[in-house]
């Protein structure tokens, strides 16, 4: 494409100088000059019908420039005796040692609905063949089995909420003896 060629040979110098004050890195601006010349080739014979090469090259320089510096992500170097700092697990996490207790509380047929498929992750479809329901009446036991869970949890653990709907303390309860 003698048209890229030549468009090329007359602004590569200047399209170099652009990106390097840019991008304040020689061997990115590079890169992005050898993505620029890519990209004219790119266009084949349509390029050779541009009325302005040389603001082509330099919008697709800009645009490849703005795409890199917003991908890049600033790293800033920690010092070495910096501290680590002990990351503390969800609350909702620890909340499983109310659970074996609060289950045991449950009518068997909410415990049987929570340990199945819950628990063990078997489908409502399955649980609802297992127990010779319809799929609807399933999903229903399943559901009002939550929330008797979800109201026993914070009775007896005193799980409390915060803004977002999340568990953010309880008070745990040790298992109940023979559980």
């Amino acid at each position: 494409m003698r048209c890229v060629t030549d468009a090329w040979r007359r602004h590569e110098a200047e399209l170099r100088r652009f990106l390097r004050h840019r991008h304040g890195d020689a061997a990115g601006a590079e890169d992005l000059l050898q993505e620029v010349f890519l990209r004219a080739l790119g266009q084949g014979r349509g390029f050779c019908t541009v009325a302005n090469p040389r603001a082509w090259l330099f919008q697709v320089a800009r645009n490849l420039l703005v795409d890199r510096l917003r991908l890049a992500k600033p790293e800033v170097p920690l010092p070495e005796d910096l501290a680590e700092v002990p990351v503390a697990p969800p609350a909702v996490d620890a909340l499983s040692a109310c659970l074996p207790r609060v289950l045991a509380e449950l009518s068997a047929e909410d415990r049987e609905a929570i340990t199945l498929c819950d628990l063990e992750g078997l489908t409502r479809q399955a649980f609802a063949e297992r127990l010779g329901l319809t799929l609807p009446a399933a999903k229903s036991r399943v559901q009002r089995a939550r929330a008797r869970l979800r109201a026993r949890l914070v009775e007896a653990c005193q799980v409390r909420f915060d803004a977002a709907g999340q568990v953010c303390c309880f008070t745990p309860r040790p298992p109940a003896p023979g559980v």
